[in-house]
């Protein structure tokens, strides 16, 4: 089964209407030796494109997940970029501001980790919890100690966006490539996932209480995303919405679209002129008579 890309694209100004996007649809793979199959070959082809990427040093990548807690943003970067040399990939995640983030602007925190031309950088979460979590508990606004004047509710969101619209053309114009994923779970399924990391060891460190709580601002949160993916979706750096319900089927469709995206690049190894191709022959020579050693 071909998998349409464009199927979980925000389109730009278009509203995102999560209500009417699946949180689960039907598999791309038909039972998991098949599912194994494709990934790994996705995975390989990811790979190779990245190390195309490295050598042709034209564009830096960068790859942002957001979704709800248990939508499954860890396992997603295991799988899929599991085969990336770690030379040219890097994964940046982000929790708490520390008292020294809070201290900048919002963006700050994040720009210190955008990726290098060559590199594909990972953000688990990012400079987008600021319109989010904050948006949802906007008390947390005022741990930036920010001057009254930028704090009011009529416009800081829209300056927000503006914000991180501008950051991500400034970007794009200067050679970043940028993609970024929601993963569309549903309450259902993030709680049948908090159930199961209460039954597993390895995973219950994990849960807190403050997971179960922060279940409570469900609706809040949706509404947040659903204005965020709407408002900063460009044609520079545009959303997906992944269902997520299906830990499988949402990481073929990620690394279907990390796959177009890196295809779509167009990348060349570095060409050999001819000061070059007299230094290898001169190379070749050395070591073929072993004269190197």
């Amino acid at each position: 089964m071909t998998i349409d890309i464009a199927d979980f694209r925000i389109r730009p100004g278009k509203p995102a209407q999560l209500k009417k996007r699946p949180t689960r649809i039907t598999p791309y793979y038909s039972n998991s030796s098949e599912y194994q199959t494709v990934l790994k070959a996705q995975s390989a082809e990811i790979d190779r494109l990245q190390q195309l990427h490295y050598a042709a040093n034209r564009y830096a990548i960068l790859l942002i997940f957001h979704g709800m807690d248990a939508a499954g943003k860890d396992g997603i970067i295991r799988h899929v970029m599991t085969g990336v040399n770690p030379q040219g990939c890097e994964v940046t995640s982000f929790k708490q501001p520390s008292e020294e983030e809070l201290e900048h602007d919002f963006l700050w925190r994040a720009v210190r980790h955008l990726p290098q031309r060559g590199r594909i950088g990972v953000f688990n979460r990012s400079y987008y919890e600021d319109v989010l979590i904050v948006r949802v508990h906007p008390e947390l606004l005022h741990q930036r100690e920010l001057p009254e004047a930028l704090l009011d509710k009529k416009t800081v969101w829209q300056d927000r966006y503006r914000s991180i619209v501008n950051l991500e053309r400034h970007l794009c114009d200067n050679g970043t490539k940028i993609v970024k994923f929601f993963l569309h779970l549903s309450a259902d399924e993030q709680r049948r996932r908090f159930l199961a990391r209460i039954d597993e060891p390895s995973k219950n460190w994990k849960l807190s209480t403050a997971d179960i709580e922060e279940r409570k601002f469900w609706k809040r949160y949706m509404k947040a995303y659903e204005t965020c993916l709407s408002e900063t979706s460009s044609d520079s750096a545009c959303w997906y919405a992944i269902p997520a319900d299906d830990k499988e089927n949402a990481r073929l469709i990620v690394a279907q679209i990390i796959l177009e995206t890196m295809r779509g690049l167009k990348l060349q190894y570095p060409p050999v002129d001819a000061k070059k191709e007299v230094e290898l022959q001169a190379i070749r020579a050395a070591l073929e008579s072993g004269g190197d050693a």
